[in-house]
């Protein structure tokens, strides 16, 4: 398996961030969202689990709705809890859950950060119960998708080669079929898209930082951007991302995503050559022949 994020440095960013002036905006949108997806769902969870909340956000959201009767907090670093709170710590790639033990799993802007996904998924899934409920909210292609182009433009041309700055996101069918090869019964995965505006390109990066979003690549260069590759690429994304107004656009694509654990109540597809009428003989009655 190819390793591809270092998550000592995702811990150390995530904690930097913490101890500083968190920019919490994209986990509060998130948190707000995942709560409104479970609030319709017809149901109460008795024991559910919050998957590397990095500040609980969507924890606490859970709870406000009244559908959760307990919720734990998984984290990969104690320090992530807050005073007085207890957390589980685990490492990201690792579910810390006995096997059928829990109704409700939530993932918030995490599972993007983990090498074996299909194996995550995997765990997900045998850890809840039957009938139990998986949801997550995974940044997904064209998330910072102006920023890339603008760096590695700007690197490029001032150096002749460039080093990955942003990392990949995955496609919303990707994540779909990972569902699918987890074992999870009635997948579904939309995604929605959420335009920030900045002054410039450099309050974006600062917040990208106050996120615990600093480029946590195991492959990137270990040498800082130098500053006349920084002002070039904010000139590149002043004259390719920007309004009217002058400010310019960050997308943040989110894949929201929900599975339930095998269950026999729940509705299965009809098996090959079940059907009680030909398509051919529908479409006569319905008048959608030509």
């Amino acid at each position: 398996m190819e390793t591809l994020f270092d998550h000592a440095l995702i811990d150390t960013n995530r904690l930097r961030a913490l101890r500083g002036e968190p920019a919490d905006f994209l986990l509060d949108l998130v948190a707000r969202e995942l709560a409104e997806r479970l609030g319709v769902i017809e149901r109460r969870f008795e024991h559910a689990v919050e998957l590397h909340g990095h500040t609980g956000a969507v924890a606490r959201a859970l709870a406000e709705t009244g559908k959760v009767d307990a919720i734990l907090r998984v984290e990969s670093d104690a320090r992530f809890a807050a005073p007085g709170e207890a957390v589980i710590v685990s490492p990201l790639e690792t579910v810390p859950l006995e096997p059928q033990s829990v109704n409700l799993i939530v993932s918030p802007l995490a599972l993007h950060l983990t090498n074996d996904t299909p194996g995550v998924f995997v765990q997900i899934r045998r850890a809840l119960k039957p009938d139990g409920l998986f949801m997550a909210a995974i940044p997904g292609s064209g998330t910072l998708q102006e920023l890339r182009e603008v760096l590695l433009a700007a690197e490029s041309e001032l150096t002749g080669g460039a080093s990955p700055r942003v990392i990949p996101f995955p496609d919303v069918r990707d994540v779909g079929a990972l569902l699918q090869r987890g074992g999870f019964a009635l997948p579904v995965t939309d995604k929605e898209t959420y335009t920030v505006r900045y002054d410039s390109i450099f309050p974006l990066m600062k917040d990208l930082r106050a996120m615990g979003m600093a480029n946590p690549l195991a492959g990137r260069s270990r040498r800082p951007l130098a500053r006349a590759i920084l002002l070039r690429a904010a000139e590149l994304y002043a004259e390719r991302f920007c309004d009217p107004d002058g400010r310019i656009r960050a997308t943040f694509s989110i894949i929201y995503v929900s599975g339930w654990a095998p269950h026999e109540s729940q509705q299965k597809p009809l098996k090959p050559g079940s059907a009680a009428m030909r398509l051919a003989d529908a479409l006569k009655q319905t008048g959608g022949q030509e």
